[in-house]
């Protein structure tokens, strides 16, 4: 056996193997989640759903998924060809991860002052921007009311339906101090 043939076998098992750990990874993540699901304490008030619904049924969606995946990574359906020889990740995954990574900061440090949805949506631009979705130009719009209804859509189901404590869908608060300085 060639040392070409050896090392082409090699990287299909890791190019297996990879998908599997991160299914184990998942579990893990799972067992974890549930476990802070059983720890969150029982409402005082009396209500037809608990503060346990929610985090559990996204627990649960989760472990099944995780499930899922392992199960077909056990089979060999999930393969990650980047371990493949002749495969290689798509270019500016460092640009990537940095319009990914800076739309969630963009959304921590912009929710206190403008609410929820505007950070949100720019938030949902830079990952969109990190997938090649166009934020500069005509086709901008579409992509900015895409994420703008996203956006709201969960607001909506969060905060005004299932009580989520979101703040308020937008907030000017420079208008408010404008208000206050004018009054005093």
């Amino acid at each position: 056996m060639s040392a070409s043939t050896r090392t082409s076998h090699g990287a299909q098992r890791r190019a297996r193997f990879t998908p599997f750990l991160l299914a184990l990874l998942l579990v893990g993540l799972a067992a974890a989640a549930a476990w802070q699901v059983t720890a969150i304490p029982e409402s005082m008030i009396q209500m037809a759903v608990g503060p346990v619904l929610v985090p559990g049924v996204v627990v649960g969606m989760l472990v099944v998924l995780a499930l899922a995946y392992g199960w077909s990574a056990w089979r060999g359906h999930q393969v990650d060809d980047s371990q493949i020889e002749d495969h290689e990740p798509l270019p500016g995954g460092d640009r990537r991860l940095l319009f990914l990574l800076g739309g969630g900061v963009l959304f921590m440090a912009l929710v206190q002052a403008l609410g929820f949805i505007i950070p949100a949506a720019l938030c949902g631009m830079g990952v969109a921007r990190a997938f090649d979705a166009p934020v500069i130009g005509r086709s901008a719009w579409r992509s900015a009311l895409i994420c703008l209804g996203i956006a709201a859509f969960f607001w909506f189901v969060l905060a005004f339906l299932l009580g989520v404590g979101l703040g308020p869908a937008f907030s000017w608060s420079w208008t408010d101090l404008a208000a206050n300085a004018v009054a005093a």
